[in-house]
């Protein structure tokens, strides 16, 4: 379906880059919670999905949930969408089919729909691309449908879109501007994709009372890792149990980390709550998480030095990560490149690493909302680092990341961390001799 313009261009469609950047110029804020525009463009467009979908909301894991979901739903032979938010590295990255980044003119083309019918409508930059996305999904002729919060919950884009199972991973305190300063308010935030009748999985351990009390107050059928459903493992192999039903001899997820049997085991949990309409095998399970991949998070490269990327942006991610850096073993030295956003807890993130490493690379990053290499590095100085700790400073993450490659012994590590901004550099750029540039989807 082609939608006309009047007044862009005479008639001629944009591309996409031209579209986003009509998206940036369209709403006074980057961000301005609530549902109100969405919904009534939503219901313009006559917005519905034919097959079911989950909804995935937390702190930190969604994007890790997301990919094993899609990994395993397409090993039992489904035809997949999946939305995912922010992207590495180029924009289409953000919608899937079939676990293929969806071409940039046929998303121009839902581009201009959401243009055509939202009138007078102002719409955040994020609103409108998660609808010219879910138009997008929603034409695909699609077994199941995958979407991933960007902020919070309650008030987020996605949650304009009823689901029809919710999983909500970690819970920690991040983005405390707009979701409150405590883990009982933003795990109420998260809450808000719940629906009526409806399973809910929780897959954090430990998640704030708010939680479950939003789950009982809106009557969703929750589900909870530890009372609900249980996960145990060896060095080899691990098990699922819960609602009657075990999944043994399981192979451990191809992401690494020590949070992703966590996210796993919620994983098999939607599965399981959802089986009367996407049922699986445990052999696509198995297959599916030996097979998931999701770049940038704990994505350690081949060769020496070590370089590690991860996109860990907040004290709870970069705790992880120290755990993981921890269980790959002895390197004689460790190498940092950061580069954060400023609304970030920065004091926080470098606190959780400053025993690991030795040398610091602070970089900028192409980004008004970004903190800039010198305040990261008076961070870092306010921390009283240990005695022989060094830190410079690079405009861009590619710079910072070449000189660390240049100072290095085959025997260090490199780490690259601190936003999607500073993993996504580097992809895009790619790393001589290690890593290929990144190139858009064809």
């Amino acid at each position: 379906m082609k939608f006309s313009l009047t007044g862009f261009r005479d008639n001629d469609f944009m591309n996409l880059q031209e579209w986003l950047a009509h998206c940036e110029r369209l709403h006074p804020q980057n961000i301005d919670m609530g549902l109100e525009r969405t919904a009534a463009v939503a219901k313009t467009m006559g917005l519905k999905f034919a097959c079911p979908v989950i909804t995935v909301a937390g702190t930190n894991g969604k994007g890790s949930t997301c990919a094993m979901l899609e990994s395993i739903l397409r090993e039992a032979g489904y035809r997949t969408g999946l939305f995912t938010s922010p992207h590495l590295v180029y924009f289409e990255e953000r919608c899937k089919l079939d676990g293929l980044a969806v071409s940039s003119a046929v998303l121009a083309e839902h581009f201009a729909k959401v243009e055509a019918l939202r009138g007078d409508t102002s719409l955040t930059y994020f609103e409108f691309t998660a609808l010219a996305i879910f138009s997008c999904l929603a034409s695909a002729n699609l077994d199941v449908v995958i979407l991933e919060v960007g902020l919070g919950g309650r008030l987020d884009a996605v949650n304009v879109v009823d689901t029809d199972c919710a999983i909500i991973t970690s819970i920690d305190i991040d983005h405390t501007e707009w979701l409150g300063t405590d883990r009982e308010s933003i795990g109420r935030e998260k809450a808000g994709i719940m629906r009526s009748g409806k399973p809910v999985i929780v897959s954090d351990p430990h998640p704030p009372a708010s939680v479950a009390r939003h789950a009982a107050s809106v009557g969703a059928l929750l589900w909870q890792s530890g009372s609900d459903f249980h996960f145990t493992g060896d060095q080899q192999q691990w098990r699922w149990h819960g609602a009657g039903r075990t999944w043994a001899g399981l192979a451990y997820p191809a992401l690494r980390g020590v949070n992703q049997l966590v996210n796993a085991a919620g994983v098999l949990a939607a599965l399981h709550a959802m089986r009367e309409r996407l049922p699986v095998t445990a052999q696509a399970i198995r297959l599916g998480l030996s097979r998931v991949e999701w770049p940038g998070r704990f994505q350690m490269l081949p060769g020496q030095p070590a370089v590690v990327l991860d996109v860990a942006h907040n004290p709870h991610s970069v705790a992880a990560l120290a755990h993981n850096l921890d269980a790959m073993g002895y390197f004689a030295v460790t190498r940092a490149v950061m580069g954060a956003m400023a609304d970030k807890d920065m004091a926080g993130m470098l606190q959780r690493l400053l025993p690991l490493v030795a040398h610091w690379y602070f970089c900028d990053l192409p980004s008004p909302r970004a903190a800039t290499a010198l305040q990261l590095q008076s961070l870092w100085q306010a921390q009283l680092p240990p005695k022989g700790q060094s830190a410079q400073l690079f405009q861009d993450p590619v710079s910072a990341v070449a000189q660390a490659m240049a100072d290095a012994d085959p025997t260090d590590r490199i780490l690259v961390f601190g936003s999607f901004l500073t993993v996504g550099g580097v992809l895009e750029h790619g790393i001589a001799g290690r890593l290929s540039a990144q190139s858009p989807p064809d």
